[in-house]
């Protein structure tokens, strides 16, 4: 990747400095500013977006050491993210967040992604994995991941990007920004059509958002957010099993399922910067989201419909007289924190709280017929579940950065309660419950040069379970703790000389009492249980190279980018028995978790012939990993278990810029088309095949 336009290490001082205008909370900031983080992290810049012309969010995040990004529907719309060895199943391990407000609509009652905005709203995107994650919350353990949504310009802007490619893919994405009434504004607007990676997979998805910029005074900034996003997707939540398969990977029996969503979000943020070091930061955001998915089947082993469906009689009566379920979700956040900071050249501190309330309305409506949208009146039909689930939390945090020479050490605290409520509509059940954690850490930096740094750094890890998951459905509270671990790292990170730029660490995850599925093979939805000791241990490399930056090359310029990560545990420690069905007996101990691959990484080529032509290449792949606690190799029948052998994809991207006002370009995602299973949790799921994309973007 073309490192001429990005700030190296060596720019910090200048880079730290940007973003002074508006008012914002820094996750990481520019990549410059990771010298100053105690603990790994990583910047996905615009060059790298615009440079790969990245499809999806799970494309993108391949690019950072730690991060495994899984593929679902072929849009990156459900994303499923894990980082060093976590499951990745609906990214409930991480925390995402957006411009540093929560992106997810649940993060302490139900924190699983049904719905995310397209990669193209975003203009950059931050990781950050160590000791520093305690500015942040509630999900501590893996990792956080902020999308950065582009400045409004200061002058009337207008770009637009047209593409169009296999698998009927079609997309324009149009942002038009300036000054309007005493603001600066941005609006976005993106749509995209795809047939997906399966047959009967048509996603439909429009994504709006506006951003409004104001300085209020010469010491005072506001910055108003709203988004609308709607999806309207032929999308089935079952997988395939090993016969359906072997029989067309790409097949989806269940034509009439149906996945639409609504969703709005809004969030405003002031900051004050008076006089002096000190400066305060407030923002308010809500979130409302709404999601029918209505489907025949809800994993592999459930053919075609319920067992209870006596009309149904088998796949054959799929189109006639088999019924669908309705799983009907509604979410209503709002929240509210403060950030009060205060800097000087020796010491830096951070002091937060925040409040933060969820509702979730959820529903199962049982159907008579395939495209029933109402509940049936058969034995399958009805009411199946009404419940009202609430969650919420008051969080407050203190951290520091206090520097000694070339050293700095940087404590912090974080501390998170929550109170849960569950309702059952259906027999007038309610429960309730709360628990209350301290999260602790401590990371230094050690400055070898002033572009060259040690770190280090110890956390706590705390990810809470979700509301389901501690109150029964009959109102009873279940002794589940929240997810708990000792996080540790050491690195080293910066310039080893001009033009190369390496981050090199290892890292140590010691979990008490990890959270995994009840039944891992089961699929989604099962009750989770305390899995007890895991050990999580590896090694990350990232490194960045440019012959222009080293002086070898002086107007054209080859690039590397190179992100490897080496899981060498992921593993059940102590006495711990299966949790799959039929083997409760059986001792897993020593085992290797699912879905945490030993080896992923990726590694990109790029060539840039002035400023009108870049090509690039790039490899991104994964090795085997298991998708059950017994670490089984043969497939099972219903798809749902055996291991996931290893996959390679090859993707290759040309941009040509005949002026500075227009990019023509092409590329193609999964060059060799190769097939390759990405997941079994609920059935087979299939990769993307051989996607070819050619576009152009235009800009005034």
């Amino acid at each position: 990747m073309a490192l001429a336009t990005t700030p190296s290490f060596a720019n910090a001082a200048e880079a730290a400095e940007e973003g002074a205008r508006e008012a914002e909370i820094i996750v990481v900031g520019q990549r410059a500013n990771l010298l100053r983080i105690p603990g790994s992290g990583a910047t996905i810049e615009a060059e790298d977006l615009r440079k790969a012309r990245v499809f999806t969010v799970n494309e993108a995040l391949r690019q950072a050491t730690g991060v495994v990004a899984r593929d679902e529907e072929g849009l990156g719309l459900r994303p499923n993210i894990g980082v060093r060895g976590l499951s990745p199943t609906r990214s409930s391990k991480v925390l995402l967040l957006e411009d540093g407000l929560p992106l997810t609509y649940a993060p302490y009652g139900d924190n699983a992604t049904y719905s995310h905005p397209s990669v193209r709203r975003f203009e950059r995107i931050e990781i950050l994995k160590g000791a520093g994650q305690v500015r942040f919350g509630p999900n501590t353990v893996g990792g956080v991941v902020n999308y950065i949504t582009p400045r409004a310009p200061d002058e009337l802007e207008a770009r637009a990007t047209l593409a169009a490619g296999s698998r009927g893919y079609q997309e324009a994405d149009l942002s038009l920004g300036g000054p309007v009434l005493g603001f600066r504004a941005l609006a976005h607007f993106n749509a995209t059509r795809f047939d997906g990676v399966r047959d009967n997979h048509a996603l439909a998805f429009d994504d709006a958002y506006l951003k409004l910029e104001r300085d209020l005074t010469a010491t005072q900034a506001m910055v108003v957010r709203l988004g609308l996003a709607r999806e309207d997707s032929q999308v089935s939540y079952s997988g395939l099993t090993l016969a359906e398969f072997r029989a067309n990977p790409r097949a989806n029996p269940f034509r009439n399922d149906r996945f639409e969503t609504e969703r709005f979000t809004a969030s405003a943020t002031h900051s004050w910067t008076p006089e002096g070091p000190w400066r305060l930061t407030t923002s308010a955001y809500t979130l409302w989201f709404d999601r029918d998915w209505w489907r025949q089947s809800s994993n592999s082993a459930q053919r075609p419909a319920d067992a209870s469906d006596p009309a149904c009689g088998g796949m054959a009566n799929l189109e006639t007289t088999c019924g669908n379920e309705g799983r009907l979700r509604e979410y209503n956040v709002y929240g509210a924190e403060s950030r009060l900071a205060y800097r000087t050249p020796r010491v830096e501190a951070e002091a937060g709280v925040r409040w933060h309330t969820e509702r979730q309305n959820r529903l199962q409506v049982n159907g008579d017929t395939p495209t029933a949208r109402t509940p049936g009146v058969g034995v399958n039909g009805g009411l199946r579940e009404a419940n009202l689930r609430y969650a919420d939390a008051l969080a407050a945090h203190a951290t520091a950065r206090v520097t000694f020479g070339r050293l700095a050490l940087s404590p912090g605290l974080r501390i998170e309660h929550v109170a849960y409520e569950r309702r059952n509509l259906l027999n007038g059940a309610r429960g309730e419950t709360d628990l209350t954690e301290t999260i602790p850490s401590l990371g230094l930096t050690y400055d070898l040069r002033d572009d060259l740094v040690i770190y280090a750094g110890a956390h706590r890890g705390f990810a809470p379970p979700r509301v389901e998951d501690v109150v029964t459905n009959a109102g009873g509270a279940v002794d589940l703790k929240a997810e708990e671990s000792v996080n540790l790292e050491l690195g080293l990170r910066g310039a080893v000389r001009p033009g190369i730029d390496v981050d090199v660490g290892v890292f140590h995850m010691a979990f008490d009492n990890q959270i995994v599925p009840a039944s891992i093979a089961g699929g989604l939805g099962a009750a989770l249980t305390s899995a007890g000791e895991t050990r999580h241990a590896g090694l990350e490399a990232s490194g960045r190279a440019s012959l222009k930056d080293m002086g070898v090359l002086s107007t054209d310029d080859v690039t590397l980018r190179a992100a490897v990560t080496w899981l060498a545990e992921a593993s059940y420690e102590g006495r711990r028995l299966s949790s799959v069905p039929g083997f409760s007996t059986v001792s897993v101990s020593g085992n290797r978790l699912p879905y945490a691959p030993e080896v992923t990484g990726s590694i990109a080529i790029g060539y840039d012939r002035g400023t009108w032509l870049g090509l690039l290449a790039e490899l991104q792949w994964t090795s085997d990993q298991y998708t059950d606690d017994l670490n089984t190799a043969a497939p099972s029948a219903d798809g749902q278990r055996g291991r996931i052998d290893a996959a390679t994809t090859l993707n290759l991207t040309a941009n040509l810029s005949p002026n500075d006002r227009t990019t023509f370009y092409v590329t193609v995602k999964n060059a060799t088309d190769d097939l390759a299973i990405v997941d079994r949790a609920r059935g087979i799921l299939p990769n993307a095949p051989r996607l070819v994309q050619a576009g152009v973007s235009l800009r005034y």
